[in-house]
C-alpha cells in the first residue's frame, strides 16, 4: 500500500479529534499549539525536540528515549513507566521559580520518586541533594559521616 502525499500548512484551524492513522508525520513543525489529552501509539519519535512544553501529568510507557531533547519543560506529576534512558542527561532541573505558575512559596512540592529502578553507573554532580534518600537513607548524613 502506497501513501498518498500531502503537504499541509495549516494555521488557525482547530482539529481536535483527529485521527492520524498509517501515516508519515516526519519532520512535523508545530509551534503554539494545543496537544492536551492527545494520545500517541506505536509511534517513531526519535530525535524528537520538545521546547518550552507543558508536560504535566503526560504518561510516558514502554518507551526509547534516547536522542530525544526536551528544553524548558513543565514535566510536574508525569510518569514514566519502562523506560529506556542509556545515555539520558538531566541538565539544570529546578523546582519552579517566582512567577511560574506551579511556584509554592512555602516549597511544598511532591517529592520525585524512583521505584524499581536500575540505577547502576548512574552519575551526580554539581546537585543540591538536601533531602535525597536512597532506601530511606539520608545521603547528606552518609556523606557528612565519610
Amino acid at each position: 500500500m502506497g501513501l498518498e502525499v500531502a503537504k499541509m500548512e495549516l494555521e488557525m484551524k482547530d482539529i481536535s479529534g483527529s485521527k492520524f492513522k498509517e501515516v508519515n508525520a516526519e519532520g512535523l513543525d508545530f509551534d503554539n499549539v494545543n496537544l492536551s489529552k492527545s494520545k500517541i501509539n506505536n509511534a517513531n519519535m526519535s530525535g524528537m525536540t520538545l521546547n518550552d512544553v507543558n508536560a504535566s501529568e503526560v504518561e510516558i510507557r514502554n518507551a526509547n528515549l534516547s536522542a530525544t531533547s526536551v528544553q524548558h519543560a513543565n514535566m510536574s506529576h508525569m510518569k514514566v513507566d519502562h523506560v529506556h534512558l542509556f545515555g539520558t542527561e538531566f541538565v539544570n532541573i529546578v523546582l519552579p521559580q517566582e512567577g511560574d505558575r506551579n511556584y509554592d512559596p512555602n516549597g511544598d512540592y511532591k517529592p520525585i520518586v524512583f521505584h524499581n529502578c536500575n540505577l547502576s553507573n548512574m552519575e551526580i554532580n554539581n546537585c543540591d541533594i538536601t533531602g535525597l534518600k536512597i532506601n530511606g537513607i539520608l545521603i547528606e548524613e552518609l556523606l557528612k559521616n565519610k
